[in-house]
């Protein structure tokens, strides 16, 4: 099975993204759970958070962070439009 790719990445409040992936599928992203400890802890100051963008397969934000492709599609949920 092909994981669909990130295409587009919004960061919403409480540290969810809303995604939109390459098969058209938009997805909501819980990112709360990764901030913990030093590395991912800087996602917690609202503005950093906001650096979210698209790279590759998935996202990351300007620090360097990102997220499994296999994490970001199959914990995310749909999102009905």
């Amino acid at each position: 099975m092909i994981r669909p790719k990130a295409v587009k990445v919004v960061p919403l409040d409480n540290y969810k993204l809303l995604i939109t992936f390459d098969n058209e599928e938009v997805r909501l992203y819980n990112a709360e759970p990764l901030i913990t400890g030093e590395w991912f802890g800087r996602l917690r100051d609202p503005s950093f958070f906001k650096t979210v963008h698209v790279a590759g397969l998935s996202v990351e934000w300007a620090g360097g962070q990102d997220v499994c492709p296999d994490d970001l599609y199959y914990s995310s949920v749909p999102v009905e439009r």
